[in-house]
């Protein structure tokens, strides 16, 4: 009998539905709503919800002040497979560029509601004379090259401050925690300079960003701002496709990961692992090097690369990212204390902090993961971090983007 009822409810909602009216005496849901098949993001791998231990991966007694060991857990997440490369950030950048010239033509079209948005179907005329002020002019011209002003290449990013948010409880309107920022993109070249005493690396300062050598290597001399920028930009690069196509949709951002799921995703679903590999050594049986970094007193290519290396050399870890230790440290989104291990929550652990530009430069440390070419074996370690101010500019750091997984589990779609 109950079964037959079942079966007249459903047949009811059915005619209700067919008949275009939602109402049916029944608490159904809401009807017409949109399939969800989750998103699989060109050049990233998931990675699952679980568990790990943070802390130091090896008896590291000093180290235990700072990395106190907790259990924590981390919810699913897609992350870059490997760091963003030059190539990568360059359609970034080049972006920035077009969207300037076709303002500087006047390239407009009128949406629906009125408001005026840049028309990507023009062409770009780049000897056109109005663009001349893109460029550097007179005595800041080099070798009578027509070069393009760096300087000019400038994009706002916005951000939505949830945690004065959360505990703001309604008193406030909501473009209170609407948070905005410039930022010029173009990355800083003279980090191959600045960052060696008595060192020639000019060739690198004239070549790395720009130079089709270089193209699959990671994108270094972009600050934690900058970092952010790409990340805000590639969201709105893949909701205006996904409008267009109809498909995709997807409310979470593209961002720098934190530092817990930067450390879960390093470890390959091994905890403990003091490498991406797995533990002790940075050499396989043979005797080869398994990452970029400063072996022995500095034997720089001994693991095979001089400065950095393309951005999937190496082995990636059983997640499938590729040099997670070595190669180029990454920027975090995370804020560093050194007691942060203390009091952080074992759930999605985190810290935020949006400093200004005239706070103390303390409160401009922000944690960056994983060591470089440049660093000894030690910084490889998953569990070694280190911080950065916000605003500097490294030839050894980059990033690589993460994105939230909305639901349980992969294997549920």
């Amino acid at each position: 009998m109950k079964q037959l009822i079942k079966l007249s409810l459903v047949l009811l909602v059915f005619v209700a539905a067919s008949c275009g009216s939602s109402e049916n005496g029944q608490l159904i849901g809401v009807l017409e709503r949109p399939d969800w098949q989750g998103i699989n993001p060109y050049g990233m791998v998931y990675v699952p919800s679980g568990t790990l231990h943070i802390g130091p991966s090896d008896q590291d007694v000093s180290n235990t002040f700072v990395q106190r060991q907790k259990a924590i857990s981390i919810q699913g997440f897609y992350m870059d497979d490997t760091e963003i490369t030059n190539n990568e950030y360059r359609q970034f950048v080049n972006w920035v560029r077009d969207s300037l010239a076709h303002s500087y033509l006047d390239h407009y079209v009128e949406t629906e509601d009125g408001e005026e948005r840049i028309d990507w179907e023009y062409e770009v005329d780049w000897e056109d004379e109005t663009l001349e002020d893109l460029y550097y002019q007179g005595d800041d011209r080099f070798a009578g090259k027509k070069e393009l002003d760096a300087s000019k290449l400038v994009f706002e990013y916005e951000w939505y401050d949830w945690q004065k948010a959360a505990h703001d409880h309604g008193r406030s309107p909501r473009n209170a925690f609407i948070q905005r920022r410039k930022v010029n993109v173009y990355p800083d070249t003279l980090v191959w300079i600045r960052d060696f005493s008595y060192s020639y690396n000019e060739p690198m300062t004239r070549n790395y960003f720009w130079h089709p050598a270089f193209d699959d290597y990671p994108v270094v001399g972009v600050d934690w701002h900058m970092s952010n920028a790409f990340a805000y930009w590639r969201t709105k690069l893949w909701n205006t496709y996904a409008q267009t196509r109809g498909d995709g949709i997807n409310s979470e951002d593209f961002r720098l990961p934190t530092e817990h799921e930067w450390e879960y995703a390093a470890r390959g679903g091994h905890d403990l692992a003091m490498y991406p590999w797995g533990l002790y050594y940075t050499r396989n049986a043979k005797g080869c090097l398994l990452a970029n970094f400063k072996p022995g007193r500095g034997n720089y290519p001994e693991d095979g690369g001089q400065y950095t290396v393309r951005a999937d050399a190496y082995f990636p870890n059983d997640y499938g990212l590729y040099n997670m230790s070595g190669n180029v440290s990454e920027w975090t989104v995370t804020a560093y204390y050194d007691n942060a291990y203390a009091f952080l929550h074992d759930l999605n652990p985190d810290i935020r902090y949006d400093a200004k530009d005239d706070d103390p430069e303390a409160y401009k440390r922000k944690v960056i993961r994983g060591g470089s070419w440049k660093d000894v074996a030690h910084f490889l370690q998953t569990g070694t971090r280190h911080w950065e101010y916000q605003d500097t500019t490294k030839s050894y750091i980059g990033f690589r983007c993460a994105l939230t997984f909305l639901g349980r589990s992969l294997n549920d779609f």
